[in-house]
C-alpha cells in the first residue's frame, strides 16, 4: 500500500485504541493485526486456544486437544474431549452476575403499540420451562427441533431451549410455503416443530400453522408442533389430536427446571439449510464450539467489536445465520437485542429508522439490499435520531458504490465503521472481515478472517498477484466450518474440496487491490466471460444504480456465439420512474461509457422484483434460466417465488 493510497474512512486514534481487537493483541503480545494473522495461518490451534481465554468461553470439562486433523482437513475436530453448550456460554455463565437483571430482549410488534422486554432472569426462566416440558413431551437429546416462527420474543426462547436440552435446532425462513418446509423436515428427520398461529405483514395476517400442517401431510418423522398464539391475530388454527400443543400449555404442564445439558463441544447444536444450484438444499452442521469460537468471540466479538454494553439490531429472520447470530452475539456478551416483526419500511417508509432512535440501537447489522430498497424513500433518515449508533456491520452480498456511499453518509455520518463481513452459512463465520483498526473504501473489507486459510487463487491453486481477480478458497480447516453436509459426505467433498486439489472453493470471485483492502466480486458462479475477459456482475451493477434511475439491479450473462457472454440487465425501478426506450438507452450508454462497446447489454428488462433467498440474495442463475427457458433448479429457498412468475409473464409478452 503506497502512502499516497486515499480511503474514504481512516479509523480516529481513540476508537482503535479502545477496541477489543486492540486488546486482543496486548493480550496475545503481537503488533499488529497482520502479524497476528500470520501466525494464526501457520498454527490455528494457537490461535483458539487465544480466542478461548480472551472470551472466556465455557466449557464443563476441558478438551484435551485443542485440533485434531487426522482424517485431513475437511474432517477437522476441534476443543478434542471438551463439553461445553451454546446455553452455558450464553445464558447459564451470567447467573449471579450484574448481568442477571438487565435487559436482554425488547420486541416491537408490527403495530407498535406492541412491545415487550425479556431480562436475562427471565429468558432463563422461559427457556428452562420449554426446555423441560420439549423433554416431557419426548424429545431428546440428538433430536432435530424445527423452529417456523417469526420475530417474537418465543422465537429465541425457543432456539435456546432446543439447545439447553441437547436436541438440534433446525431453523426455517417464516415465508416457506409448504414445499420446502416439507424437504428439509425430511431431509433433517425432524421429531418436532414449534411455530406460531400467524403474523403480521403490512397489515395482513400471514397464516403460519396452516402452512405448517400442509407440509405436515408429507413429513412422518415429526411427531410432535408447538403453537405460540400471537396475540391479536384471530386466525383459524386446526390441533391435531396427540401431536399438536399450544406453547402455554406445555409451559404451564413443567415441574422441575431442566439443568442444562453437557454436550461434546463438537456434537451437532444447529442444522441450517442452504440453497444448493441444482437438487435438494445442502443441511450445514453447526457444532456447540463451532459457532461460538468463531462468529460469536473471534469475528464480531475481537474484531467486529461487539462490547457488553451494545444493543445488536440486524432486522432478519431465525431462518437465516443472522437470527443465530441475533441470538449468541449479544447474549455471550450480556448486551442486549432488538427484535422486530413485519418488514423495515411499514407501516410507515421510515420505521427502520425510528426503532433504531425509539430503542438506542448502538450495533446495527444491514445487507446491501436492505440499504437499496431504504434509499428509495430519500433522505427522510435525516430526520431521525440515530446518534446513538457506535458501529455498523454488513454482509449477506457484494456492496456496489452507491448504497454503501449512502449508507456511510446519512447513517453513519462518515464518521462510524461499516463492519463488513463475508463468510457464509457452509463457513459459519467470517472469511473476510471489517475491523474498526482500518481504513476502508466502498465495499471494501479489512483482510481475511483470523486463521480461516483464506486465500485467492487462480484454477490452479496458485495465489493470484494483487490486482488480480480470482477464486476465494479456504487453504485449511477452522472451527466454525460445517461438519460435513447433513447425511450427505460425499456431496460435501464434491461441493467444496474437489474443485481445487486440497483445499476449500467458497465460489466467489475476490481481490486484493491497491489500497491494500480485500473485495468480493459476486458469485463465481455468476460470472460474465466478455470477448475473453472475466467479469464479476457487481460492477456493471454498481453503473447502473449509480445512474439514479434504479432500486435495484441484476447482471448476468447469456450464451453468445462471437462474445462468449452476451449482457442482462434485470432492473427494478426507483418510484416514479418510467421504463421505456429512453431509459434503456441511458442505462446502455452508463454501461457503454464506464466498462466499453463490446459492454453493451443484449437485453434490459425492467420487473417488478427480483427473484432472491430468504437472507436477500439476488438469484442470478434463477433469472439466468428462466431467460434460457432451462431448469432453475432448486427454488426452496426463494422468498418472493411470485418474482419468477413476473418474469416468465414478461418475458412471454415481450
Amino acid at each position: 500500500m503506497s502512502e499516497s493510497t486515499s480511503f474514504i474512512w481512516t479509523p480516529p486514534p481513540e476508537l482503535v485504541a479502545q477496541s477489543n481487537l486492540t486488546a486482543f493483541l496486548l493480550a496475545v503480545g503481537e503488533e499488529s493485526y497482520d502479524s497476528l494473522a500470520a501466525k494464526a495461518e501457520e498454527d490455528p490451534a494457537w490461535l483458539m486456544q487465544e480466542v478461548i481465554k480472551f472470551c472466556e468461553i465455557r466449557f464443563y470439562r476441558q478438551y484435551d486437544e485443542m485440533l485434531d486433523v487426522s482424517r485431513g482437513e475437511a474432517w477437522a475436530r476441534w476443543c478434542v474431549g471438551g463439553t461445553t453448550n451454546i446455553v452455558l456460554n450464553c445464558i447459564d455463565k451470567h447467573r449471579a452476575t450484574a448481568v442477571w437483571d438487565q435487559t436482554f430482549l425488547v420486541w416491537e410488534g408490527e403495530d407498535r403499540r406492541e412491545r415487550s422486554s425479556m431480562t436475562y432472569r427471565g429468558l432463563d426462566f422461559e427457556v428452562s420451562r420449554l426446555a423441560q416440558g420439549l423433554h416431557d413431551i419426548g424429545i431428546q437429546r440428538g433430536d432435530v427441533v424445527a423452529i417456523y416462527m417469526p420475530n417474537l420474543p418465543e422465537t429465541f426462547v425457543a432456539f435456546f431451549a432446543i439447545l439447553k436440552l441437547g436436541a438440534i435446532v433446525m431453523p426455517l425462513f417464516s415465508g416457506f410455503g409448504p414445499a420446502p418446509i416439507r424437504s428439509r423436515l425430511n431431509h433433517g428427520e425432524a421429531k418436532a416443530v414449534i411455530t406460531a398461529n400467524g403474523t403480521w405483514r403490512r397489515g395482513e395476517v400471514g397464516a403460519l400453522k396452516s402452512v405448517l400442517d400442509t407440509a405436515l401431510e408429507h413429513a412422518p418423522s415429526v411427531k410432535h408442533v408447538i403453537v405460540a398464539r400471537r396475540d391479536g391475530i384471530e386466525i383459524e388454527t386446526p390441533m391435531q389430536s396427540g401431536r399438536d400443543r399450544w406453547w402455554h400449555d406445555v409451559l404451564e404442564s413443567t415441574g422441575s427446571m431442566m439443568a442444562t445439558a453437557e454436550m461434546q463441544a463438537e456434537d451437532p447444536a444447529i442444522l441450517l439449510y442452504t440453497s444448493g444450484t441444482t437438487g435438494e438444499p445442502k443441511g450445514c452442521v453447526w457444532t456447540h464450539i463451532g459457532f461460538i469460537g468463531s462468529m460469536v468471540t473471534r469475528d464480531m466479538i475481537i474484531c467486529g467489536d461487539f462490547k457488553p454494553d451494545d444493543r445488536f439490531f440486524f432486522f432478519s429472520d431465525m431462518g437465516w445465520m443472522v437470527g443465530a447470530m441475533c441470538a449468541c452475539i449479544p447474549s455471550f456478551a450480556g448486551g442486549s437485542l432488538l427484535i422486530a416483526e413485519g418488514t423495515p419500511d411499514y407501516p410507515d417508509t421510515g420505521r427502520f429508522w425510528r426503532l433504531i432512535a425509539d430503542y438506542k440501537v448502538t450495533y446495527l447489522g444491514v445487507s446491501p439490499t436492505i440499504v437499496r430498497s431504504l434509499m428509495r424513500y430519500g433522505d427522510e433518515v435525516e430526520t431521525y435520531d440515530l446518534s446513538s449508533l457506535r458501529m455498523t456491520a454488513s454482509g449477506g452480498e457484494a456492496w456496489t458504490t452507491a448504497p454503501w456511499m449512502w449508507f456511510f453518509e446519512h447513517v453513519c455520518k462518515k464518521k462510524i465503521p461499516i463492519i463488513n463481513i463475508s463468510g457464509g452459512t457452509e463457513v459459519g463465520g467470517c472469511i473476510f472481515t471489517g475491523t474498526p483498526n482500518h481504513p476502508m473504501n466502498p465495499g471494501s473489507f479489512s483482510r481475511p478472517a483470523l486463521g480461516v486459510g483464506a486465500d485467492i487463487v487462480d484454477l490452479s491453486g496458485a495465489r493470484v498477484p494483487d490486482g488480480v481477480v480470482g477464486e476465494l478458497v479456504l487453504r485449511h480447516s477452522s472451527i466454525g466450518l460445517t461438519k460435513g453436509l447433513w447425511k450427505a459426505d460425499d456431496r460435501y467433498i464434491e461441493s467444496y474440496w474437489s474443485t481445487i486439489s486440497g483445499v476449500w472453493v467458497h465460489g466467489d470471485f475476490a481481490v486484493r487491490k491497491a489500497d491494500g483492502l480485500y473485495y468480493i466480486l459476486g458469485r463465481s458462479d455468476d460470472t460474465i466471460k466478455i470477448s475473453g475477459k472475466r467479469t464479476g456482475p457487481a460492477e456493471l451493477e454498481g453503473i447502473l444504480i449509480a445512474t439514479g434511475k434504479l432500486a435495484e439491479a441484476a447482471v448476468f450473462g447469456i450464451p453468445h456465439a462471437i462474445k462468449g457472454s452476451a449482457i442482462v440487465c434485470a432492473c427494478v425501478l426507483m418510484p416514479e420512474v418510467e421504463g421505456n426506450s429512453s431509459l434503456v438507452a441511458q442505462l446502455s450508454s452508463a454501461i457503454v461509457s464506464g466498462m466499453g462497446a463490446s459492454y453493451r447489454p443484449e437485453t434490459i428488462l425492467f420487473l417488478e422484483d427480483l427473484p432472491r433467498t430468504r437472507n436477500m440474495k439476488i438469484m442470478r442463475r434463477v433469472l439466468r434460466a428462466v431467460l434460457a427457458n432451462e431448469d432453475p433448479g432448486d427454488l426452496s429457498a426463494l422468498a418472493n417465488p411470485e418474482a419468477v412468475e413476473h418474469l416468465r409473464a414478461k418475458l412471454a409478452n415481450l
